[in-house]
């Protein structure tokens, strides 16, 4: 006959053989004094499930236990009132353990609940064939439901488990880092160009500027007569001159009073006019993605846009020549440290990447938090925290 649990607060107590039936054999619980063991209320539930328990009994105090053990049905809406998503993070804990895992709550006193990189982490599932003992976690798992928010900020290392609106299970690996690219080119610190609505034109541009780094896109056509012109998108145009590689000789097209057809500006303000065309335009973003487009241009990454894609960037890792492109290897979303992330946003985002052959990333940094003025050159030396994101079979 199967053993009895009895609810105590938040935990079932079983006793009899349960140390050795439960813990030790397969992982369920946390031992207490002599071979009895506490199970939180989905271990218990999915013992139940199984048919390894023969029922529950309900009560917080030994006076007020309910006589009648109860079945898997009762139990379950039970704990489904008393406990925070108990129904999404059952059906998580049972598709692991269905896949072989043993893994513990990830919150003390249960066993792998200080290894838990966060509070937001639910299980802890250990390396397959290893138990809540020997401690080596192989996925933290977060467990949201599909119409819940996940915060981006602190996301790395965790396992997401997202559970849509018919049960089903998608896992994401969610993993820290950076992106480091090989491209050797230095632009040179020459350049001037014209300032229009939203870019710029370099009309004299040295050749290895667009072939050898990738910057900006030829004004070509059949039958054209015109030899290198260049434009440069307005991130472009302001990280160069923020570099002090390109200057303004006219500024067109930006409906403010100062915009003058025969201005002509050195770097630092050309840098200054440029970032405030991009502004007009573009808003607080236009000051995250600069600030991310410098700092993959620093790691010799090359940023091109990615509006094919529905992202900021998608980048190039070593290019030596655009004659002989390589494969770009990520799409990258800008967004700042507060973002949440849907669900649904993200399995978008990552799928798309995934169809594309793309590693999904996202930049996260504070530049444009508030008024986009309030430091004109925040852009220059931004803290960037990157998050990569991708799907995951267990």
């Amino acid at each position: 006959m199967q053993p009895t649990g009895h609810l105590r607060g938040d935990a079932v107590r079983v006793g009899g053989d349960a140390r050795q039936r439960f813990y030790d054999a397969r992982g369920y619980g946390r031992p207490l004094d002599g071979n009895e063991i506490a199970l939180s209320r989905v271990e218990a539930a999915h013992l139940l499930f199984r048919g390894d328990l023969s029922g529950i009994e309900l009560g917080g105090d030994a006076d007020e236990i309910d006589a009648d053990p109860v079945g898997f049905e009762r139990f379950f809406v039970a704990s489904a009132a008393a406990a925070d998503r108990f129904a999404v993070r059952f059906l998580v804990y049972s598709d692991l353990r269905d896949r072989g895992f043993y893994l513990s709550p990830a919150r003390e006193p249960w066993p792998g609940g200080s290894d838990a990189p966060s509070d937001a982490v639910d299980f802890v599932a250990y390396e397959r064939g290893e138990t809540p003992d020997t401690g080596n976690v192989k996925y933290p798992i977060q467990v949201v439901g599909e119409r819940e928010s996940v915060a981006a900020a602190g996301l790395a290392g965790r396992t997401l488990a997202v559970v849509d609106e018919e049960s089903d299970i998608t896992y994401f690996a969610a993993e820290g880092g950076r992106i480091d690219g090989a491209t050797g080119y230095e632009p040179p610190g020459s350049l001037a160009g014209v300032l229009l609505a939203d870019r710029v034109v370099v009309w004299d541009a040295p050749e290895g500027l667009y072939e050898r780094g990738f910057y900006g896109r030829p004004l070509t056509g059949r039958a054209a007569d015109v030899e290198g012109a260049l434009q440069l998108s307005l991130v472009e145009a302001a990280s160069l001159a923020a570099d002090g590689r390109l200057s303004l000789s006219a500024s067109v097209g930006g409906g403010n009073a100062d915009d003058d057809r025969d201005a002509g500006d050195a770097p630092a303000g050309a840098a200054a006019r440029i970032v405030a065309r991009g502004r007009d335009v573009e808003g607080e973003r236009f000051d995250r993605r600069l600030a991310v487009y410098r700092r993959l241009r620093a790691a010799d990454a090359v940023p091109k846009t990615g509006f094919k894609f529905g992202a900021d960037f998608r980048t190039y890792l070593d290019v030596e020549t655009v004659d002989d492109l390589p494969h770009s290897e990520h799409l990258v979303r800008v967004v700042g440290p507060d973002h949440e992330f849907s669900p649904r946003e993200l399995s978008l985002d990552v799928r798309l990447a995934g169809g594309v052959r793309k590693e999904m990333a996202f930049a996260l940094t504070a530049v444009g938090d508030g008024h986009p003025g309030a430091d004109a050159d925040a852009f220059l030396d931004a803290d960037v925290e990157w998050l990569s994101v991708d799907r995951l079979t267990p």
